[in-house]
């Protein structure tokens, strides 16, 4: 990687990678509010119209580890320029299928070509920047992250309602376009060089059928009822199959497609570990949050989303500050403040009930964003400093892979929980329903009597169970979070630019 190569103008190619790596991150939310209307149009169930998520899902989770082959032979800068090109005629295509099966291929084409983008805006962010100004740099793409996929629903929504769905992703094609020529202006010049390495045939079949097949599962899951249907259960082993040789096969062979002795380095194997746990979690309560306002609380999906959003204000406010000094202090101590207030949340979203305001989840979002200000950077940072500088864009393909994995284990995961406790808590609270009761029998009398008041009565301990439920998840995830700052203090400083390659030389 070049590291001596100064873009002519860095503020505007800053925002053509970012802008990119924007675009990319929202329409992994996009059109998840868009669903039924995609389904409607198109003339397909809701079921078969998740595949929309599902294509995208399993396609960009397999070509993400591909990064580091890629990047060797066809360089930064072209694989970033041709893969933002492409991302913008896959977003044309999809914005054009007339039908579900074209538009769920269109998809899975976007998955595949989004897959690299954001670690190549990572190592490309990286290689422009002089070490001094790399945190900044770093701060403002955690930033894009955080942010794009809380707009995603709402921009969705928004455009879905008022214009029509094919304009989520129509509205991909110029900022592609303006991304691409801007970044490939400015990066004339830089030193690219590429090779042709050997292409591990055996390793990409296992990494596609192995991925492939445990991303459906995960997506599908839930859906088909886990292991009492016969299609998860196949999947399922398809899976385990396909992931056990990829791992025996890319830890022997000479040439893997994906490098996994990278994790050799110790900032980068805890780092990661770091990451894949906090963004996993992360996630979780970025879906939990609305389902929940939505089904307990009542409310609209555009409420839910405005509920939701003051999650992305602190990122927003924060993120220059955190780009300027955080390198003047251990990263390990602004992760673990970053850690400790998304744990308080957690334990703050653990106490809430039915009747609760607007406004007091609002604040509770709004504190957790000063939590995601803090903690992407510093892990990012500290994940990737002991790396050489040519394993820098593999070694990010490779823990954004890992975190897109995880998110869709903690989804599968905390949507099960969440069900399932509260058909356990509703079992509980129902034993004290009896007919016997005499406060059971006054509140039927209060409720009119007959079926209708025994309706109401069950609408309303449905409520209470998934309530206790929501809670109980949140109570869990407050202790991961406290946890990960013992995982966090496993790395060892130095974590800044010539610190990194010092330690990854040790190695």
């Amino acid at each position: 990687m070049s590291t001596s190569f100064r873009p002519p103008n860095l503020a505007l190619t800053t925002i053509g990678l970012s802008l990119a790596t924007f675009m990319q991150v929202l329409d992994t939310t996009i059109a998840n509010v868009s669903l039924p209307t995609i389904a409607g149009n198109l003339g397909v169930s809701v079921n078969q119209s998740t595949w929309v998520i599902t294509s995208f899902a399993v396609s960009n989770a397999i070509a993400l580890p591909l990064t580091g082959f890629l990047t060797r032979r066809f360089g930064e800068v072209k694989l970033f320029v041709w893969a933002t090109m492409l991302f913008s005629l896959a977003s044309f295509l999809c914005g054009v299928a007339q039908s579900m099966n074209l538009l769920i291929g269109f998809r899975a084409l976007q998955g595949a070509v989004a897959g690299p983008m954001y670690p190549i805006t990572q190592a490309l962010l990286i290689s422009v920047y002089p070490p001094s100004r790399r945190a900044m740099a770093l701060s403002l793409l955690s930033m894009v992250t955080v942010v794009a996929p809380i707009a995603g629903p709402i921009l969705g929504g928004w455009i879905t309602d008022n214009y029509s769905w094919p304009w989520i992703f129509f509205i991909n094609v110029p900022i592609g376009i303006f991304a691409s020529t801007v970044v490939a202006n400015q990066m004339r010049g830089r030193a690219d060089p590429t090779s042709r390495p050997r292409m591990d045939y055996v390793g990409l079949i296992t990494l596609i059928v192995g991925v492939g097949a445990l991303q459906i599962v995960l997506d599908k899951g839930n859906d088909e009822d886990w292991f009492n249907s016969h299609f998860i259960v196949v999947t399922t082993i398809v899976a385990a199959i396909g992931l056990a040789i990829f791992l025996i096969w890319e830890l022997t062979d000479e040439h893997p497609i994906v490098d996994l002795k990278l994790f050799r380095h110790h900032n980068f194997r805890y780092g990661t570990l770091a990451l894949v746990l906090s963004y996993a979690s992360f996630f979780s309560i970025g879906l939990l949050v609305p389902q929940w306002l939505q089904r307990n609380l009542g409310y609209t999906s555009t409420w839910a989303g405005l509920a939701a959003a003051p999650i992305g204000v602190m990122p927003v406010l924060l993120t220059f500050m955190v780009g300027k000094y955080a390198m003047r202090m251990d990263l390990r101590l602004l992760a673990s403040a970053a850690f400790l207030v998304m744990s308080l949340t957690c334990f703050m979203r653990s106490d809430f009930y039915l009747d609760i305001d607007f406004k007091h989840v609002a604040l509770v979002q709004l504190f957790q964003g000063l939590g995601v200000a803090l903690f992407f950077m510093p892990v990012i940072t500290i994940l990737l400093s002991d790396l050489q500088n040519n394993e820098i864009a593999a070694g990010s393909g490779l823990a954004t892979f890992l975190r897109t994995l995880a998110a869709s284990f903690s989804a599968s995961l905390t949507t099960y929980m969440w069900e399932r406790r509260a058909v356990v808590h509703h079992a509980q609270l129902t034993e004290h329903i009896s007919p016997y009761d005499p406060i059971a029998n006054d509140w039927v009398q209060q409720l009119g009597g007959g079926e209708k008041a025994y309706a109401s009565i069950n609408q309303m301990i449905t409520q209470q169970g998934y309530q206790i439920s929501f809670n109980e998840v949140f109570h869990v995830l407050g202790w991961i979070f406290l946890s990960l700052i013992l995982v966090i203090w496993l790395t060892r400083p130095p974590f800044g630019a010539k610190g990194g390659a010092e330690a990854s030389g040790g190695h």
